[in-house]
């Protein structure tokens, strides 16, 4: 049995019109999470990520670079609990 982890994580610095999103989204699909990403009206972009512990550590490890146009200058991560997969990963 794996364990499974749920976080919700918020991403500040330069990370919309950059393709943040949609870097986070293919990230994830690659990574097998599903969950969901979308833009703040701060200017932040937020996700919501489930699947085994060890992959959703490696995807916040990933966010905290982005896409080659992001300039991300903080990450806060909080842990929900897990059970409410989503099916897939999507932009909302």
């Amino acid at each position: 049995m794996t364990d499974l982890s749920r976080v919700r994580i918020v991403v500040r610095g330069v990370v919309q019109g950059v393709g943040y999103r949609y870097f986070a989204m293919q990230l994830a699909r690659d990574y097998g999470l599903a969950g969901w990403v979308r833009n703040r009206e701060d200017g932040s972009v937020e996700v919501e990520a489930e699947g085994e512990e060890i992959i959703v550590q490696a995807y916040i490890k990933d966010l905290r670079t982005g896409p080659r146009n992001a300039d991300v200058t903080g990450v806060e991560v909080e842990t929900l609990p897990p059970g409410q997969r989503d099916k897939g990963f999507h932009v909302r």
